[in-house]
């Protein structure tokens, strides 16, 4: 067997899962929440809980596999964990600030409680590193963007991969002959297209805050915002990240990021939850004909994550009104529900429709193993 136990370290929180790589089964899995907060002060104590918890399936571990969000314009390969990975990932921290720090410690922690253990990066931006010019180039003074390594990185980048590569088999095509747009649809949220099994744009950018409205974050937004609450309502530019990054979104526009809830106060008559729903929907929409455009004709849009796998009316009004571009779900199937991989688009539609759930932790744990073996 070839386990990995698979480490996502959080600000407050650590989820993990033990998965075999090899049969994709996971052992175990599970997250510890509310890290500094009562009983689990700290993510030592927090790798702690696990290993309880893990006690009958640590046996077998071949290594740890680490998500950490950023790997800036240079980390993109899975890639051996040691002091001087660790000292880059510091510096990398300024373009990931809420996401890197909390990787870093469960990395620090994990390695000091595992050193007989490889201890493996895999980063989400990697994915989208081959993004082409056009497309992962922001038209700003590029001395600046070169100096600062300024470019769009992309994110979700595990989820990408995993949900196309699984596509293409579901449509029994070759990875490269078919044209995509997958939407991971999560508290966080982003979409690619991808032709031919590569990425040729993805909606998230230097950050993980561009893109699609998400569940506390604004995406998109005309970067004269921030200069004018800085200069006008005399905000702080912590201040200002902060709001974008945490109250702002569904929670910022409606005061709630679970859809089962905005749809309750949609038909109470809340008229801050309708407007909330009204903007995911149109910037998700917006997105997708976006994509179209930058493919010419697409063979399936996927649907994944939280929300893009469970909820049947956000995929409705997403591709409504579509069938001019050979775009059509079958409400039925649409409506159905399951946990597996599935088409929901109507016979009549020339686009196929899909519904895959994403598991990030077994392409994570496949591209540790593959490591392992290379390295033995």
């Amino acid at each position: 067997m070839s386990r990995v136990l698979v480490v996502n370290s959080g600000s407050s929180s650590l989820k993990y899962a033990v998965v075999d790589a090899d049969s994709g089964d996971t052992m175990a899995d599970g997250i510890v929440e509310r890290i500094g907060e009562g009983e689990i002060p700290d993510h030592a104590a927090a790798l702690q809980v696990v290993f309880d918890e893990l006690a009958d399936d640590m046996a077998g571990l071949v290594a740890v596999g680490h998500r950490v969000v950023h790997g800036g314009p240079d980390l993109y390969e899975p890639t051996l964990v040691d002091d001087a990975l660790v000292a880059k990932l510091v510096e990398l921290s300024s373009l990931a600030p809420l996401h890197n720090p909390p990787a870093l410690l469960g990395i620090e922690v994990a390695r000091r409680a595992l050193p007989g253990l490889p201890h493996i990066a895999v980063f989400d931006t990697a994915y989208f590193h081959d993004l082409p010019p056009a497309a992962a180039t922001y038209a700003i003074d590029r001395d600046i963007a070169t100096r600062w390594n300024i470019r769009r990185y992309g994110f979700h980048g595990t989820s990408h991969r995993y949900v196309s590569e699984r596509a293409a088999v579901f449509l029994g095509a070759p990875l490269d002959s078919v044209r995509q747009i997958v939407l991971h649809l999560g508290n966080g949220a982003s979409a690619s297209a991808i032709d031919g099994g590569r990425p040729v744009d993805t909606s998230m950018g230097l950050t993980p805050m561009e893109g699609l409205v998400m569940g506390t974050r604004s995406g998109d937004i005309d970067p004269g915002v921030i200069t004018y609450l800085w200069r006008t309502a005399k905000m702080s530019v912590e201040d200002i990240e902060s709001m974008l990054n945490r109250r702002a979104g569904m929670l910022g526009l409606g005061g709630e990021i679970d859809f089962r809830v905005v749809r309750e106060r949609i038909e109470s008559g809340d008229a801050s939850a309708q407007l909330a729903y009204d903007v995911y929907i149109h910037r998700l929409r917006k997105y997708i004909g976006a994509y179209l455009a930058v493919l010419g004709s697409v063979d399936v849009i996927t649907f994944t994550a939280g929300v893009g796998e469970n909820d049947t009316v956000v995929r409705r009004d997403a591709l409504s009104g579509m069938s001019a571009l050979g775009i059509e779900l079958d409400e039925q199937l649409n409506v159905e529900p399951s946990k597996a991989a599935r088409r929901i688009s109507a016979v009549s539609s020339r686009t196929t429709v899909l519904v895959i759930p994403t598991d990030e932790e077994l392409a994570i744990a496949r591209a540790c193993a593959r490591l392992v073996s290379e390295l033995r």
